[in-house]
């Protein structure tokens, strides 16, 4: 056979284990994994491990945020930053703007992306109204051309739904075999314990965590779990932070809930104490939920580590810091309420976890592609991704395992002026990304053209 790419010399991590085959690439696709390939461009991968392309589920992007605020990160940036750090593909979330449809959000969204990706991309839609429309016309189409899954909020005023709401919104879920993604956080207790700090003067950023402790997450997560089960459906709870919110989805998945769970690099790395910092420097870290403390470090770990969470994504949500339009936002010194929610994370949630898991040796290899690429095709129905294998698209990074050096704000690729790793040592990085069989980027640049495509997904598998 002809091939138009073959990767040679590399520990090729399969689905079936890690094997020192080399990888036959034709037509964007891989159509050989054997010995002694020849290909029209050979690349020689000795020494190196070669990964499923990382498929980042949750990120943001160009999202609507408030009067005067702007994310960080338009498509192109974005894009870039995910290719820099190791994905070939990425999820965003399509937000409609006040008095738009989700229909006419599916279009902007669109047009914002088209041409300028480099990685590929497919969106998942946010509900934030149940109105007749967005209910019996908006979602079962926008389900019926590939878009499978949407997000639901119980907290944040103008985009929280309430619990009748949620479950009406599952119930199209169920009708369509659609997946629901869910923030869970209790709004009502967030608000009161946020007036009484305002009322007590306290309003520095470290009080953004201290408003939204364990209780208000664990709380919602029951509640999430809860609604899933009335409703008959599978359910995603985004970015976990904590042991007690991952015991109530392992309590509901003892009762035969079909819950997914998510966690991210912030809550495995990072502390409240992060915000506690003089001045206004705290506000970098604000994000929600919030990082807590080294205990419930522990136990996301060890959730990891036992299984308990089926991805990891980076919950990519960019402002800039020293900016107006950022986090630096009217009032934002005035009020930790004030300040945009949200930390940069897409280029260097691969690389974290690599260091801190695989080269740590508390995760293998096989786990690290499960939980960063494979799970994530699986449960949101990206067929032809997330595994190297014969028939999947040519999505395989290069990763050099003894590559050693700090996260540097310099380094990196992403709209935001700051990043909340600064100076966090890494071993482990990605040095080639193949998207499709295309070199997009190469030893930390961006070498290729902007050939992402927004990717219309299958019905997402619904057994965790």
């Amino acid at each position: 056979m002809t091939h138009d790419l073959v990767i040679t010399g590399a520990q090729v991590v399969c689905p079936g284990g890690i094997s020192a085959c080399d990888i036959g690439i034709a037509h964007g696709r891989i159509v050989t994994l054997g010995n002694g390939l020849t290909g029209a461009e050979v690349i020689d991968a000795t020494g190196l491990i070669a990964m499923p392309g990382g498929i980042d589920s949750h990120v943001h992007i160009a999202q609507p945020s408030g009067p005067g605020v702007e994310m960080a990160d338009d498509f192109a940036s974005a894009t870039r930053s995910a290719a820099c750090g190791g994905n070939t593909t990425i999820m965003p979330f399509c937000l409609p703007e006040d008095g738009q449809t989700l229909r006419e959000a599916v279009v902007a969204y669109n047009a914002k992306a088209e041409g300028q990706c480099l990685t590929d991309v497919s969106f998942h839609l946010i509900v934030k109204s149940v109105d007749s429309v967005t209910l019996g016309q908006d979602l079962p189409a926008l389900i019926g051309q590939g878009l499978t899954s949407f997000k639901v909020f119980m907290t944040y005023q103008g985009m929280r739904l309430t619990d009748g709401e949620i479950l009406q919104v599952m119930d199209v879920a169920r009708e369509q075999g659609a997946l629901t993604m869910v923030h869970a956080e209790n709004e009502d207790a967030i608000e009161f314990l946020r007036d009484k700090a305002e009322r007590d003067g306290r309003t520095q950023p470290v009080h953004h965590a201290r408003t939204r402790p364990v209780p208000v997450e664990r709380e919602a997560t029951h509640r999430a779990t809860t609604l899933a089960e009335i409703a008959d459906v599978p359910v995603m709870i985004v970015h976990v932070s904590n042991g007690a919110a991952l015991e109530e989805i392992q309590r509901a998945k003892s009762r035969g809930v079909r819950v997914f769970a998510e966690t991210c690099p912030q809550y495995i790395t990072l502390t409240a104490d992060n915000l506690d910092k003089a001045g206004f420097e705290g506000a970098k870290w604000v994000c929600s939920p919030p990082p807590r403390d080294m205990e419930e470090q522990a136990a996301i770990w060890a959730g990891i580590e036992q299984g308990a969470f089926d991805v990891f994504s980076s919950d990519h949500c960019p402002f800039r810091f020293a900016d107006p339009a950022g986090k630096d936002a009217p009032g934002a010194r005035a009020s930790f309420r004030n300040i945009p929610n949200g930390i940069p994370g897409v280029e260097t949630r691969l690389p974290i976890l690599f260091s801190e898991g695989v080269s740590k040796g508390r995760i293998s290899l096989e786990t690290f592609a499960q939980i960063t690429a494979t799970n994530h095709a699986r449960i949101y129905g990206l067929e032809h991704k997330g595994s190297i294998m014969v028939g999947k698209d040519a999505d395989i990074v290069l990763w050099d395992p003894a590559l050693t050096r700090p996260i540097k704000q310099d380094a990196l690729h992403h709209g935001s002026d700051y990043t909340p790793w600064e100076g966090f040592e890494v071993t482990g990085w990605p040095v080639r990304t193949i998207l499709r069989g295309r070199t997009v980027v190469k030893d930390n640049t961006p070498v290729g053209e902007a050939i992402g495509t927004h990717v219309a997904r299958a019905k997402p598998e619904v057994t965790p």
